[in-house]
């Protein structure tokens, strides 16, 4: 999952955006003549909010060898995610006697949130434009999610492994627009596709981000993941599940999109009063549907939340000298907090009845997750065999794409009880061989040239925005003529 990023995420990933992609160089420098909205400081957008600052500088540590790590990270969550999946195809022994004291796929995604709450928030201060932020996130999610989307759904209606969800088929318009908001999982929609569910919490935290960004409230990430993560364990096992959806399901989809809508070109205008409603817009409805109406329950819901943001708090602690301690307490709280939730729920066997997987494979996948990104934090300096990142890279076709290869396994495969040992362990490599064919195909086919289309517009849309105030400081022909 991404990722992705995401999501998906995630998950998205994640973000589960590759990693360059994600991290863009600093925008270059105004001309002095361009006009700036009042308040706007030197270094920052003209579009970006009046209180925002010059984006950072990159790290001096700079390029692909920087990042290698969260790309590593970033593959071996993938790789988990799939072997989460292949269980009930090939080895349901596993399932049975290990999945309930860990859920392996709850170990992925987590990873994946991390890793995206470390990277997306830097993006979008890198950038320094709200709007050059989703044309990125545009260009870098929708494409490969569609064609996903479009195999999943097909594979669902050729019966080849299960059937897709009624809802899908009997309501097809509502749910793709649920769907093309991302936030189907909070909407209580079925998935086209069932890692879809990350994306979700990927395009919630988005919201929140910019809405942080765009309120001049973005350093205080550290903070607000503890705030997240007090509310799990406080009150997450409180909240309701599906409550806005279960009194006006179709009404309920209709004005998320519309409200995300509003609130997104509101955040993008160049009005302060108008960014200050999208502000109050998009973080009303983020933590709506975050509280009342998630499918996975409070608890969990408000948990990637703040782990998102706890990722977000420990690039900060990286990149500023001083002040730390503080910001590394709150972070440190997060960890200990959701994890605990998660307990608590294990303990009075409230764990939410979606989880197959046991009342301790949740909690014990998180605190996993944490400790295998903090390895890899610690290992950042440090050379890592080469197909790791690499799978890092294309982890958002691995995250959305594997599904249906799984599917086809499990079409063939059937009853695996039936299936030798030996047998299964072929079919795992046949599976992994054609998850990853797969994957490096969509990576290079689909995510490449649309990252690459998503940057040619940013591109233009600098140029069209600078070439005004290049004109306006370029003398004109005729005082050129007469000067000499």
């Amino acid at each position: 999952m991404p990722a992705s990023s995401q999501s998906p995420a995630g998950p998205c990933p994640p973000s589960s955006a590759t990693t360059s992609a994600n991290v863009a160089p600093p925008p270059p420098a105004a001309t002095p003549s361009a006009p700036r909205p009042p308040g706007v400081p030197p270094g920052a957008r003209a579009d970006a909010p009046p209180d925002a600052k010059a984006p950072p500088r990159p790290s001096p540590a700079g390029g692909r060898a920087r990042l290698e790590w969260l790309d590593a990270l970033r593959g071996l969550a993938a790789v988990v995610v799939v072997f989460e999946h292949s269980l009930d195809v090939l080895f349901p022994e596993i399932r049975a006697g290990v999945s309930p004291w860990f859920d392996f796929g709850r170990y992925g995604v987590f990873v994946f949130f991390i890793v995206s709450g470390y990277i997306v928030p830097a993006s979008l201060e890198r950038r320094g434009s709200v709007r050059e932020f989703w044309i990125g996130r545009m260009f870098r999610l929708y494409p490969l999610w569609a064609v996903a989307a479009v195999i999943g759904v097909g594979i669902g209606l050729a019966k080849v492994a299960w059937d897709p969800p009624g809802q899908l088929t009997e309501r097809p318009g509502i749910s793709a627009l649920a769907h093309l908001t991302m936030l189907q999982d909070l909407l209580a929609v079925p998935n086209a596709v069932n890692v879809f569910w990350t994306l979700s919490y990927e395009m919630v935290f988005y919201l929140l981000v910019t809405a942080m960004f765009v309120a001049g409230v973005h350093r205080a990430s550290a903070a607000t993941a503890a705030a997240f993560a007090v509310a799990a364990a406080a009150a997450g096992a409180l909240l309701p599940t599906g409550l806005l959806s279960s009194r006006a399901p179709m009404g309920t989809i209709v004005v998320t999109a519309l409200v995300m809508a509003v609130g997104l070109v509101a955040v993008m205008s160049g009005r302060r009063t108008a960014r200050r409603c999208g502000v109050a817009i998009l973080g009303v409805l983020a933590l709506a549907l975050v509280t009342v109406n998630s499918r996975v329950g409070g608890v969990e819901s408000l948990a990637i939340i703040a782990t998102m943001f706890a990722g977000t708090g420990i690039y900060r602690i990286q990149h500023v000298r001083n002040r730390r301690w503080p910001a590394v307490a709150l972070v440190a709280l997060v960890p200990v907090l959701t994890v605990a939730a998660g307990a608590g729920l294990a303990l009075t066997e409230r764990t939410a009845a979606y989880q197959a997987t046991g009342v301790w494979g949740w909690p014990a996948a998180v605190a996993a997750a944490w400790l295998t990104f903090l390895a890899g934090m610690a290992l950042r300096g440090r050379r890592f065999p080469r197909f790791l990142p690499w799978l890092g890279v294309i982890s958002y076709s691995i995250y959305l794409l594997h599904i249906p290869v799984v599917q086809i396994i499990w079409r063939i495969t059937d009853e695996p009880e039936a299936i030798s040992a030996p047998v299964r362990l072929l079919w795992l490599l046949v599976l992994a061989a054609g998850v990853l064919v797969t994957s490096a195909l969509a990576y290079r086919h689909v995510e490449l040239p649309m990252q690459r289309m998503g940057r040619r517009v940013i591109r233009m849309r600098r140029a069209a925005r600078t070439a005004p105030a290049a004109e306006a400081g370029r003398p004109s022909p005729a005082t050129t003529a007469g000067s000499g």
